[in-house]
């Protein structure tokens, strides 16, 4: 007999998880598959939580061994790699295991295997031990998620050519890594394995780093970077990537057609991800699918079928877990009849080196091709008192303002703390604030925090501190 459910949601990411907990809080029968074996996506399992635990570990390691610098006399400071990873895990472990509780506490079917579509509304279900199950429902949610891409004709084999899921799993230190690629994953990672003592060499296809960004951090971003050692290769186009018997030889050409080869431990690629659809048996109930082979859908995530519904990294946009979230919950709550929301234009997007960077809005490059007339503020980092106090004044941050009317358009910060003090801009710009809003809001001092001020002040050019 088949057991039948109002909704199902294929896949148990930060998307997936979270839509299958906010429906079953509005009251509606559900079912949540997961064909990794344990809850959380590539977010917790291999991507965001364990990258952003070897980051700290490895910041932590880096900044131990210059303590003499500062005053603090230590002893010989030595890495312990298996710990650190078995420390990595740990924190995956836990959290998994606790999002499973929380399907749990919801009173959310769970259902650990590989979801693939019957009919529009069957769902066959193949666990790991190949019993299959089928399980109906009125309404399906695709989140199922993305992937990694590799070079044409190159594979991962996760041991000298990884995907971020290999990056993560090293077992010894490499003496030279190239990463192909220079966005966010590629230069945590590549800022990870420079701490703990690798020669890192980024290989990139275009002028600047972190494409998409505003430009001008970009290239501030890239500075900082070098100055802590990891070499930049830009406009650079990878021809071949060739195993040998103690690594790989990746060989590229710059964009006068000059060769270059790099003899390296291990390659790196990190060239984007597309979305995970492949086995979903799609095509077979008619879902359409975009060029990219994205799932294509409506403002409310409704697909061409009028019961299924898709979100995440199988959608357009970025592919980011907190994305991802917002369109679980908003999907579950125009399911249950009420009005979900997601305002694309207020998603931050943040990169957790040291220091971090997080942009959120408009870049000036964008309201430039826009033809909107705007106002930069600009504060230095250097000039925050907290910043300088703990010797992290590396960065700045830039408010763009409607120049009409002071409402503000993007922000972009470098600087320690980038990632949290974003949030303020997020919640100034969904309510519609100015930048006058901002610079009469009563910051603590001392704080990172302060910067925000500063720069809403010298958005109309009433900057105190610089």
């Amino acid at each position: 007999m088949i057991e039948k459910f109002e909704v199902i949601v294929i896949g148990g990411g930060p998307g997936g998880y979270v839509c299958a907990i906010r429906l079953a809080q509005l009251g509606l029968k559900t079912a949540c598959i997961e064909s990794r074996g344990s809850l959380g996506g590539t977010c917790l399992n291999v991507g965001c939580i364990p990258s952003k635990s070897l980051l700290n570990l490895s910041e932590e390691f880096h900044k131990v061994k210059n303590l003499s610098n500062k005053g603090i006399e230590v002893g010989e400071v030595k890495l312990n790699l298996n710990k650190m990873m078995k420390s990595k895990d740990k924190a995956v472990t836990v959290l998994t295991k606790g999002v499973e509780f929380l399907l749990k506490k919801n009173k959310v079917s769970y259902f650990k295997g590989f979801g693939s579509f019957k009919s529009k509304n069957e769902i066959l279900v193949k666990s790991s031990d190949k019993i299959e199950t089928t399980i109906s429902a009125d309404k399906i949610i695709i989140a199922t998620g993305s992937v990694p891409v590799s070079l044409p004709g190159i594979e991962f084999d996760e041991k000298i050519i990884l995907s971020s899921t290999g990056a993560l799993n090293i077992e010894n230190v490499p003496k030279k890594m190239v990463i192909v690629g220079g966005g966010y994953i590629g230069l945590e990672m590549g800022s990870v394995w420079s701490r703990l003592g690798a020669e890192v060499h980024v290989v990139e296809f275009l002028q600047n780093i972190t494409p998409g960004m505003d430009i001008e951090i970009s290239q501030e971003f890239m500075k900082i970077l070098k100055k802590q050692g990891i070499k930049f290769h830009m406009q650079h186009k990878v021809e071949n990537i060739e195993k040998t018997k103690t690594g790989a030889i990746v060989k590229t050409s710059d964009k006068d057609g000059n060769s270059k080869s790099f003899d390296c431990d291990v390659v790196l690629i990190s060239v984007g991800r597309k979305p995970n659809t492949s086995s979903l048996n799609l095509k077979n109930i008619g879902i359409d699918l975009d060029e990219k082979g994205r799932v294509k859908t409506d403002n409310n995530f409704k697909t061409n079928l009028d019961n299924i519904y898709a979100i995440g990294d199988v959608i357009t946009g970025p592919m980011l877990a907190h994305k991802a979230e917002d369109e679980g919950i908003a999907v579950a709550e125009n399911i249950a009849g009420q009005s979900g929301h997601v305002n694309y234009d207020t998603i931050p997007g943040v990169i957790y080196t040291s220091p971090e960077v997080a942009s959120i809005g408009k870049t000036e490059e964008q309201l430039k091709e826009m033809k909107i007339d705007y106002k930069i503020g600009k504060f230095s980092m250097m000039a925050n008192s907290r910043a300088k106090a703990i010797d992290e004044a590396e960065g700045f941050v830039k408010i763009l303002a409607n120049a009409k009317n002071d409402k503000i358009l993007g922000a972009h910060l470098i600087g320690p703390h980038a990632g949290e003090l974003i949030a303020e801009i997020g919640v100034a710009m969904e309510f519609g604030a100015s930048a006058e809003d901002i610079a009469r809001t009563c910051h603590a001092h001392p704080t990172f925090s302060e910067a925000i001020k500063e720069a809403a002040l010298s958005v109309d050019k009433r900057a105190i501190h610089s």
